[in-house]
């Protein structure tokens, strides 16, 4: 039922009955990291959003000249070049850089382009080690430093003197274990970028202290955007993950926080069963639920504790049970509880405005003074092939990927076939779409 004004309420105060998430996790016994208790919500609007930001080739181009050029993006993370000479190559639309590990340990990045014909100096999805960087056309060689080092028939070539030639820097940032990469020389620290989701990170586990488990790279049907924004809110739960069943309040009251121009964020419990949902519960029916909830925490504790030799008995029923999801523009997920420790990435395939990559990893714990071992290689699958068929991923969190990238397709063809130009937005649980549009149009029109 549509309630026009709820008691009077202002737009984005109106909330689904029964209990929010910060009820159940303020009744768990092991209190949450801080920053799970802080809240920042507040209304965007409710205008609708143009389908031809999804659609419109001119609008990518504009994406691609105004913003991807100038944010800090993760690339990867630092166990893939753990040795000077290592090399991976980060790509998004047109760019191409190239990142590596320094004769001194340093991590520098470069446009992946020789001085020379322009040639790219590593192919597309490279990831191994030299003690320097040659052209494969004509030779020109770098150092991983960047300094020209070996120019063939440098006679011929009095107008392009080695200082003139060094490999044209990408600005890098370390933080988290994560590369990160800027193409914008004059753009702003890493740090200041970040703003808050720093401290909100040091109370987790360390991302640093986490190693790559599963790593799976899937072609979507549909534009960067629509791809991230599919899992920006728990609306769909009940229709695409459940059949349209009513599964409780869960799906409904998951929290919504908007941090800043660059962080959002949502947390969706799971374990508390609310069967009774919508009516109110008696205390009887609450303890019933929460039983059920710390029972769940206990069992991953003790199934995770064993899987990898660790202590999590002082891990939060929230950090083991629920769905913890850090967004940063312009395409970051973060999860950084123990039981759903995912990383998302979305950026444009191929330079086209229907298709993106959808990177997946999950991260697991290291115990104190274990190395992080060599990441396992990235699974490539087509818009066609399944999650299910890469290694060691879980099978119930396939199919949930399984259903969750199953409307994208049938999304970005209706984005054109639609007489309504436009997506309308939920004022509470789709707020964080909405601040993606804002902060990308912070970029557009500057």
């Amino acid at each position: 039922m549509n309630i026009e004004n709820q008691g009077g309420m202002k737009p984005g105060e109106a909330r689904t009955e029964g209990q929010s998430t910060r009820d159940v996790i303020l009744r768990d016994p092991i209190a949450p990291p801080w920053g799970i208790l802080q809240q920042s919500y507040e209304f965007l609007g409710d205008a609708d959003i143009s389908y031809d930001r999804y659609i419109d080739r001119d609008f990518y181009d504009q994406e691609m000249d105004k913003m991807w050029n100038k944010v800090w993006q993760w690339a990867c993370r630092e166990e893939h070049i753990p040795n000077p000479g290592d090399q991976f190559v980060y790509e998004v639309g047109t760019y191409s850089i190239l990142i590596a590990r320094t004769s001194g340990g340093d991590v520098k990045a470069y446009f992946n382009s020789c001085m020379h014909w322009g040639t790219q100096l590593k192919p597309t999805g490279f990831e191994g080690h030299s003690d320097q960087i040659r052209c494969p056309y004509h030779g020109w060689t770098w150092s991983l430093e960047g300094k020209l080092i070996d120019q063939p028939c440098d006679w011929d070539f009095p107008h392009a003197k080695p200082e003139d030639n060094s490999l044209p820097e990408v600005q890098v940032g370390l933080w988290g274990g994560f590369v990160f990469i800027n193409m914008d020389e004059n753009c702003e620290p890493l740090e200041d970028y970040l703003g808050p989701m720093i401290p909100h990170m040091e109370s987790f586990f360390p991302l640093e202290r986490k190693a790559i488990e599963v790593h799976m790279r899937r072609k979507l049907p549909c534009n960067w955007k629509a791809g991230l924004e599919a899992f920006l809110e728990a609306y769909h739960v009940r229709e695409t993950h459940s059949g349209g069943t009513p599964i409780g309040c869960a799906a409904t009251n998951a929290e919504y926080d908007i941090f800043s121009d660059n962080m959002t964020r949502f947390i969706h419990t799971i374990g508390y069963e609310d069967v009774h949902w919508p009516a109110e519960e008696t205390a009887e029916q609450i303890a019933t639920a929460m039983a059920g909830r710390i029972a769940g925490a206990q069992a991953n504790r003790d199934a995770l504790g064993e899987k990898y030799g660790m202590d999590l008995s002082e891990f939060s029923e929230c950090e083991m049970m629920d769905s913890i999801e850090y967004y940063l523009f312009p395409n970051m997920f973060i999860f950084p509880g123990i039981t759903l420790p995912m990383i998302y990435r979305f950026r444009p395939a191929d330079d086209d405005v229907d298709t993106c990559w959808f990177d997946l990893m999950f991260l697991r714990p290291l115990k104190d003074g274990e190395m992080h071992p060599e990441p396992p290689e990235c699974v490539n699958l087509d818009v066609y092939e399944t999650y299910a068929t890469v290694p060691n991923m879980n099978p119930g969190l396939a199919i949930v990927y399984e259903q969750d990238t199953s409307n994208m397709e049938a999304q970005q063809k209706g984005f054109k076939a639609s007489k309504k130009r436009g997506e309308t937005l939920a004022n509470f649980q789709e707020a964080r779409t909405r601040q993606v549009h804002i902060t990308l149009d912070k970029y557009l029109n500057d």
